[in-house]
């Protein structure tokens, strides 16, 4: 299943509270319950003005359907292609 990297911008994002980003993810978890398994969350990184989220799902427009479901802006949405590490240069 392809994955992807959703930026959102969102002024002030690093200045959230536990309890904003508990909120956040809530809202997230309970639009993908009700989408159903084909699409999953793995993990957001959260920086100064902006939320990137890595998501699995079937295609872009699923990603995009989850962002407009919760009310988050879907700013770039890129497919991951492969992935690389340290390990890439052995």
């Amino acid at each position: 299943m392809p994955k992807y990297v959703i930026e959102r911008e969102i002024p002030g994002a690093g200045d959230l509270s536990p309890e904003q980003l508990k909120a956040i993810s809530q809202t997230s978890c309970g639009v993908l319950q009700s989408m159903g398994p084909q699409i999953n969350w793995i993990h957001s990184y959260v920086t100064g003005n902006k939320i990137y989220c890595v998501y699995i799902a079937p295609n872009e427009e699923m990603v995009r359907e989850h962002a407009k479901k919760g009310g988050f802006p879907a700013n770039s949405v890129a497919q991951v292609m492969t992935m690389i590490d340290p390990t890439t240069s052995e």
